[in-house]
């Protein structure tokens, strides 16, 4: 008989790992084993195989236990008994077991002690959810208190369980914060929300050569929640199912979309299936009716050789993509390392390839000249795309580098699992400014329109505002319950075609809020709660007006940054890894995968208020 193989065992763990939701476990687990360089093509192994071959397992072992009462002069009818299939893998219980079955069918009622006891266990679950965002501390865990920051959390996690046990797999935990959630059964949540006044208003330090960082807490802020009880129904659309263009033709989950920055109708997706796609929509509303031409004649931008293409390649998953400013190439970033640059019309201009682990993240500069790129293998690079050659190579992280944005066309700023964030320029071998506070992983950073403030996030619940004249945090956002996934700057304020607006900043985290902050007083304005398990994307419209959300809980919602009400949403097939407007601000896509029915789509919308 032949045996299953280590290397075959780390690819089902390495898929069910992608499958569950743990995006980033399954790189790091990928890397660490070295699933890239298996020779496995991912279209032999279905999805779901692991629990395919562990519920096969258990039925073998419950046969086999039933063998072993049959050879004792037990019987084989009737149905096994037991609480975990964990006790199958006691011997002394197996008997036990089926002999309780055995004497129930004889008619007797006697149960072993074991079993009584077992029956007698119960887990203790909360009779009703709380909102995260109703969990208050006034004191923010530090690194020296990490076990009562995950007690935290998981409690904050079982309250999410426990108004949202139809899900499939369960919300991952801090050591898996980069992943994109993966499946759960739609809920229908109550479209509705209002306002209500916390505490009085947060004061702020006055500015000087070297300020404390003001810190805000969900004890002290005066953000209006929007309360699902108050805020008129009728105020909140719900744009039906057959409003949406779904554009079909990925075989493995969506992780990112990008529209092109200079025609309002083609569309970037990157996926799983070891492919990026670049759509062009049909002129006219988006609907139902336009899902089959929108579908039919993609761009298929293939990462793998001809004879390996495959719905589910391990190695050469699309990790992200970004459009250069004028709309004429395309970068995408994969599992294998290799960044590949790509012209709208889909051509392969230079792949690479100098990283020695998967690509995290990668920008366009604004001038289009060069490319940024961070990875597992904790460099960043830049890249002259003129020549596809290494520019210059950055080797200030420890560990793998998460996120990198340009500040202006020659200086930028990256982050790393370990916890440090470097602003660096090309020509320099040392950085520019070394930012330290964030008590654990950095999960993204992004500079505001101006290039003045820099914006971090962490799976230290907090978000920081960093200055280039100050070492600290000008301030340190503490409100959120659990670890906050992405942050985005609106396109308002300083160095933006809507000066007069101020700048605000948003984020979205594991605790199934969006929190919109002043940077300028360093006060929460709104906290958004309608959503019921973690938030993955936000992004601003082009005005800034909107802000649109994407969420585990299948639901995209929109939001007016006035005065935080939700105005639309929006539920689709699966879990949302992805939300953007296009440059029109009249089209919003978002990524949809469901990694059980295998459903992989980007639903386009239109929007009008």
């Amino acid at each position: 008989m032949r045996t299953i193989t280590s290397e075959e065992v780390n690819f089902l763990i390495y898929r069910y790992l992608l499958e569950s939701g743990f995006k980033h476990a399954a790189f790091t687990f990928g890397y660490e084993s070295q699933i890239q360089s298996s020779n496995f093509n991912g279209s032999d192994v279905p999805a779901g195989s692991l629990i395919s071959f562990l519920q096969k397992g258990v039925q073998y072992m419950e046969i086999e236990t039933k063998l072993k009462n049959k050879e004792k002069g037990g019987s084989m009818d009737g149905e096994l008994k037991y609480n975990s299939p964990f006790e199958l893998l006691h011997p002394e219980l197996k008997t036990k077991l089926v002999l309780n079955q055995h004497t129930r069918n004889s008619g007797n009622r006697v149960r072993s002690n074991s079993y009584a006891t077992n029956e007698k266990i119960t887990a203790a679950t909360p009779s009703s959810a709380t909102t995260p965002t109703t969990t208050t501390s006034t004191s923010h865990p530090t690194s020296s208190s990490s076990s009562s920051r995950d007690e935290q959390s998981q409690q904050s996690t079982s309250s999410q369980q426990g108004s949202n046990n139809n899900h499939v797999a369960n919300t991952p935990h801090t050591v898996n914060r980069k992943n994109k959630g993966r499946e759960g059964n739609k809920r229908k949540d109550d479209p509705s929300s209002s306002s209500s006044t916390t505490t009085p208003t947060l004061s702020t330090q006055s500015s000087s050569s070297q300020p404390n960082a003001t810190t805000t807490s969900s004890s002290d802020s005066d953000a209006m929640q929007q309360d699902d009880d108050e805020q008129d129904e009728e105020s909140v659309k719900l744009i039906p199912q057959d409003q949406a263009t779904v554009l079909k033709g990925h075989t493995h989950e969506v992780f990112i979309c990008a529209w092109s920055p200079t025609s309002s109708s083609v569309l970037a997706s990157g996926s799983g299936d070891s492919t990026a796609r670049i759509w062009s929509l049909p002129p006219g509303q988006c609907g139902s009716n336009m899902t089959s031409l929108a579908s039919s004649n993609p761009i298929v931008l293939s990462h793998s050789s001809s004879e390996m293409i495959s719905p589910a390649g391990s190695s050469k998953d699309v990790t992200t993509l970004d459009w250069s400013g004028d709309g004429s190439m395309l970068a995408t970033g994969s599992y294998d390392g290799k960044a590949r640059i790509w012209n709208s019309e889909g051509s392969l201009l230079c792949t690479l390839d100098k990283h020695k682990g998967p690509i995290f993240s990668l920008k366009w500069n604004k001038k289009g000249d060069y490319l940024l790129s961070g990875s597992v293998d904790n460099t960043a690079i830049i890249w002259d795309v003129s020549n596809g050659e290494v520019k210059q190579q950055f080797r200030n992280h420890t560990a793998p580098t998460l996120d990198v944005d340009w500040r202006n066309d020659v200086s930028f700023a990256t982050c790393s699992t370990d916890k440090m964030i470097y602003v660096c320029k090309l020509g320099d071998q040392r950085p520019m400014r070394v930012f330290q506070g964030h008590e654990d992983e950095v999960n993204a950073i992004r500079w505001d329109p101006s290039g003045n403030l820099l914006a971090s996030c962490s799976d230290d619940f907090t978000a920081k505002i960093w200055s280039m004249k100050h070492d600290q945090c000008l301030h340190d956002f503490r409100e959120h319950t659990k670890e906050i996934y992405t942050i985005k700057w609106s396109p308002t304020g300083q160095g933006t075609r809507y000066s007069n607006s101020d700048v605000v900043l948003a984020s979205a985290s594991f605790d199934a809020t969006i929190k919109i902050w002043d940077v300028n007083v360093g006060k929460c304005l709104y906290s958004l709660i309608k959503h019921k398990d973690p938030v993955y994307s936000v992004a601003f419209s082009p005005n800034g007006e909107y802000l649109a959300s994407g969420s585990y809980d299948r639901s995209l919602h929109i939001w007016s940054v006035k005065d935080g009400k939700l105005i639309k949403t929006f539920h689709g097939n699966g879990s949302i890894f992805e939300v953007c407007w296009n440059s029109a601000g009249d089209k919003v896509a978002a990524c949809f995968s469901d990694s059980y029915t295998e459903d992989f789509t980007v639903c386009v919308l239109d929007f009008r208020v």
